[in-house]
Order: C-alpha cells, then sequence, then structure tokens
C-alpha cells in the first residue's frame, strides 16, 4: 500500500481507502462489500451540509478486484430517498437484475431495505466506477472501480511505479434534489453547480476552500498511471497537468493505442487511464479540470484543482497552474477523439463486425412541451426519434421476464418518422413528439449499428450517450447531417475505439456498431443527467439466445419489491 494507506483487502471486509495508491490483491477471489447509504455532513466551500453518500465517504469507496473475481456488494438504504446503484461499464452478461438502474433492471431499494448486487468480472480489466442510478443522487453517490488483469498477464505498456484515482465531479451549495424539484415546477433546468471537484474536493481557486484539495505526492524519475473518471452529472471536462504531458493508454476499461497529450477530454460516464511522468523540476502543479462546452448553453464553468508535489517540496511553493484548452475549442475536441484508437493486439483484439444486420438511426431532440401544472405553462422536454421516453412503475426487466404485459412496448423504430435538415438552421418546433415507455426488440446475436444523429431542434449540443450491459466500437464521427453513402466508407472497422460511453459532437454524428450477445433490457441515454430527466433515453430488449447459457438468469430472491 501507499504510504498511509493501512487498509486490508480481507474478503469479508470493505476496503475504504480511495485515495493515495493502490497496490495488487493476491490473487482473484470473492470479493464481499458493504455499502451504507447515509446521510452526512460534507463541507467542501464555505459551510458544510448534509448530502447522501456511502458508508459516509465522499466520493465513495472504491472497489478492487481482479479479471475474473466474483463481486458480492450488499446495499442498505438508510436515506429517506430511493436508491439503487450502477456499476457503470461492467457488461454483467445474462445478469441484468445487478446492472441498477431503477425502474429498468430493478425497482429501487427502499428506505431501511437492503439489497446484494452479485456480479462476476469476466473479459474486463481496467477502470469503470459505480454510481446511483436513480434522480440526481449520482451528484455524491459515486465511486471508482479498479479491475486488476488475471495474474501473470502484464499491463500492455510500461509498469508504472504507482496508481491514483482521479475523479472528476460536481458540487451544489443546496440539496440538488430540492433544486431539481423546483427546476421541475418552473418548467426550468434547475441552478447549475457551485463547483467542480477533484476527489471531491474543488480546489484552494474557491473561496473557503484551502483545505479542501486533493494532493499526491510523486517521487521524481516515477512513472505513475492516473485512473481518471468523470463523475460530473452535467459537463465534459477538459483535464490537464501543469508541466507534465500524458499518455493516453485505456478508455472505458479497454487499452487503447498510447498517444501523448497535453490535455484530455473526458465526457460524464467516461473514464480515462494515463501514464505520467515525474520528470520535471521538483515542484508544485496543478491538476486541473473544467468544462467543455461548444454551444451557447449557461454551464458551470470554474476550474477544480488538485495539486501533483514532488516529495520533498514545502506546501509553502506556489503551485503553477497548466494551459487547459479553451472552453468552447472544438478543433481539440474533435482532434484528441480522433486519436483514440483500440489497441487491436493479438491479446486484445478489436473484433469489430464487418456485417451488420440491423441498421439504426436516432435523432436527438430537445423542444419544448405545454405543462399546465408548471408555472411557465411549458416544459423542457427532449426525444430520439421524437419519442420521449416515460419511465415505469416497476422495472422492465422484471416485465420482460416474466411476461408481464401492459408495461411497455417494443416498437421503438428504427427512423425517426419526419426526417428533416437535422443540423440545418434552428428549430423550434417539436416535430410530432409523443410520449411512450418503448424500447426496440433485438435478436439475440445479431449485429447493430446505431447512428446517433444531433439536431438543431431547440439547441445543438454535444451528448454523451451511455447503453448498458455492452461495449461499443465507435466506427464514424462527423458534423454535419450524417451522409449514409458517403460517411460509411470512411469508417474504421480496424482499430475504432471501444468503450461504453460515447460524445455525440455538437451538431454531428456518431456511429456505434456491437454483437447484441447479451440478453436482456439494456437502458440506452444520455448521460447528461438533465437530458435524461427530460426523456432523453430508450432500451433495448435483446432475446435469449437457444443454447443452455444464452438466456437471462432467474432474478435473485432478495430483488426489491415495487
Amino acid at each position: 500500500m501507499g504510504k498511509g494507506n493501512k487498509c486490508g483487502l480481507a474478503s469479508s471486509l470493505l476496503c475504504l481507502c480511495f485515495f493515495g495508491f493502490f497496490s495488487a490483491p493476491a490473487k482473484a477471489a470473492l470479493k464481499k462489500y458493504q455499502f451504507d447509504i447515509q446521510v452526512k455532513n460534507i463541507s467542501r466551500l464555505c459551510h458544510a451540509k448534509p448530502i447522501v453518500t456511502v458508508n459516509g465517504m465522499f466520493p465513495g469507496p472504491t472497489i478492487y478486484a481482479r479479471e475474473g473475481d466474483r463481486v458480492l456488494v450488499n446495499v442498505t438504504n438508510h436515506a429517506k430517498y430511493n436508491m439503487s446503484i450502477h456499476w457503470h461499464g461492467l457488461k454483467q452478461y445474462r445478469n441484468g437484475w445487478a446492472d441498477g438502474p431503477a425502474y429498468i433492471t430493478q425497482c429501487p431499494i427502499k428506505t431501511g431495505k437492503s439489497y446484494t448486487y452479485d456480479f462476476n468480472i469476466t473479459g474486463q480489466r481496467g477502470t469503470l466506477w459505480w454510481h446511483a442510478h436513480i434522480f440526481w443522487l449520482r451528484a455524491t453517490v459515486y465511486g471508482a472501480i479498479v479491475i486488476l488483469p488475471k495474474q501473470g498477464t502484464p499491463f500492455p505498456f510500461p509498469q508504472p511505479y504507482r496508481e491514483s484515482n482521479i475523479i472528476l465531479g460536481e458540487w451544489w451549495n443546496n440539496d440538488v434534489e430540492a433544486l431539481v424539484k423546483q427546476g421541475n415546477q418552473l418548467g426550468l433546468p434547475p441552478n447549475t453547480s457551485d463547483a467542480h471537484t477533484i476527489n471531491g474536493k474543488p480546489g484552494p481557486l474557491f473561496a473557503c476552500s484551502e483545505k479542501h484539495t486533493f494532493a499526491m505526492e510523486v517521487e521524481q524519475g516515477k512513472t505513475y498511471i492516473l485512473r481518471i473518471v468523470n463523475a460530473a452529472l452535467n459537463d465534459e471536462l477538459f483535464f490537464a497537468i501543469a508541466g507534465h504531458n500524458m499518455t493516453v493508454v485505456e478508455i472505458d476499461a479497454v487499452y487503447t493505442k498510447p498517444f501523448t497529450t497535453q490535455a484530455i477530454l473526458i465526457a460524464p460516464g467516461q473514464t480515462t487511464n494515463v501514464l505520467v511522468q515525474a520528470t520535471q523540476s521538483p515542484g508544485r502543479y496543478f491538476m486541473a479540470a473544467r468544462p467543455f462546452m461548444d454551444a451557447p448553453i449557461s454551464v458551470d464553468n470554474r476550474t477544480a484543482t488538485a495539486i501533483l508535489q514532488y516529495k520533498g517540496i514545502p506546501n509553502s511553493v506556489l503551485p503553477v497552474l497548466p494551459q487547459l484548452p479553451a472552453p468552447n475549442d472544438t478543433a481539440f475536441a474533435l482532434s484528441y477523439n480522433a486519436k483514440l484508437k483500440s489497441l487491436n493486439s493479438p491479446l486484445f483484439p478489436a473484433n469489430v463486425p464487418s456485417k451488420v444486420d440491423r441498421h439504426l438511426f436516432y435523432t436527438i431532440g430537445l423542444g419544448i412541451n405545454s405543462c399546465p401544472t408548471c408555472l411557465n405553462g411549458t416544459r423542457l422536454t427532449a426525444s430520439l426519434n421524437n419519442i420521449t421516453f416515460v419511465m415505469p412503475q416497476i422495472g422492465l426487466l422484471q416485465a420482460h421476464y416474466f411476461n408481464i404485459k401492459g408495461v411497455f412496448r417494443t416498437d421503438f423504430p428504427d427512423r425517426p418518422p419526419t426526417p428533416f435538415n437535422y443540423t440545418g438552421a434552428p428549430l423550434t418546433a417539436n416535430l410530432g413528439t409523443t410520449l411512450g415507455t418503448r424500447a426496440s426488440k433485438i435478436a439475440f446475436n445479431s449485429t447493430v449499428e446505431l447512428v446517433l444523429q444531433d439536431t438543431n431542434l431547440l439547441a445543438a449540443e454535444s451528448h454523451p450517450f451511455h447503453l448498458h450491459g455492452y461495449n461499443f466500437f465507435v466506427v464514424g464521427t462527423g458534423v454535419g447531417n450524417f451522409d449514409p453513402k458517403n460517411d460509411t466508407v470512411k469508417f474504421n472497422l480496424v482499430d475504432p475505439p471501444e468503450r461504453n460511453t460515447v460524445g455525440v459532437p455538437t451538431g454531428g454524428w456518431v456511429a456505434i456498431r456491437f454483437r447484441a450477445d447479451n440478453p436482456g433490457v439494456w437502458f440506452m441515454h444520455c448521460h447528461l443527467e438533465l437530458h435524461t430527466g427530460w426523456g432523453l433515453k430508450t432500451a433495448f430488449v435483446v432475446e435469449n439466445g437457444k443454447g443452455r447459457d444464452q438466456s437471462v438468469l432467474p432474478p435473485p430472491k432478495d430483488l426489491p419489491p415495487c
């Protein structure tokens, strides 16, 4: 363990250490964790406030495991809110019961109740994360997942000396659930966050926050791996370290072809691992994060900072700030994302589907609907293919598994009902937006190509989309309207980036491919919590296969009731 890190890793105990460095456990095993959801007073800016936490920690504890481990996490809810936990990026093969999104794969854990998430980690290694998946509670309920390779399997890059988790987030001075409720009553977005954070702390650029700064100590000449998670609710973020380059080696727990950069771009839901060499003049250097937004939309544009400090340097030395890209630097964003490519080595191949069985084209739209109960008389809404998703009152997976009628329909359209110039002049019409709990049925083991197209309905904006239960390959992206004739010939089918969350560029499109080999009901949604709440979401119902091990597993006995 790193200096000052005294936790053990006994299989029956929860390791509460989540700052600093981590050394590998001895072998693959059964890992048991206890998550107690509770309210605790936490101070981050000028005063303390009660927030929902896990084990009284903010951020919550890190799950440490090894590829091949079985993990059991017993979640007991002591808070006043219903709760569910999503293990973001874990594929949960045949086991949607452990995926976590409320009213999609489970009903929430009610106050005073418990539920044990029981899952295997198969064929995955790297950095993922977990978070609350109900309302806006993931503002404070989140933590990292670190999956080490199997014993004897080295990293496909130089072995780092040590590692550290860097979790980027947002902080509200007021109760975020109360702000959301107030916004819904007005028919407007809630207030933007009051600060960004690094490992739960905003850094010394904020008033009253000098003591709330994360610092990591490094030794001259050593190489470190930073496991970076964007847990922010609504902001894509730039991240950089003053005076130090970073080498990107992994995204969303998939190894990449290494490349060096002065800054990274990371969307909500995404993870990025970088190597950093401590080869600069000994001193104190700021790590910094601030939003990327290339649309005329209000965001919290304040910069969070942490400190990279060389061993032996006193705290009195003033840190140096990094040069971050401009907040609207679209050119950097597009260039950075274009550099991301799968490693595609014999050990870690990129199995990109070359033949497509099902072509899907989904348009992303924002709009304004009538709302007689709202003070403004209208409410902002969001849709895919002109459908605003309505959350059910029972989990979709339960309804699917037990064949409960009337909960949802499987007629989500493959294409928008009304084609138009998607990224042309700004439009204010909703183009016939309808409400519904509608999903798309997908044949088992079929290959799917999905094009997500941003539109200028109300406003063009970047949207990070997350698909549960799967990784996918990002085979193409562009600005403007997708051209099925000319854009497809430029697809990368050799080494495209493989991930679970992808950013649809502002006024542009992205194309992904995946093989539907995981039966169950799998959520897909914008990872901007604001837009998810407005209905920018849907689900895939992947049918069972014919093989013995190709059907959804039976539900656990302690599955929360509705």
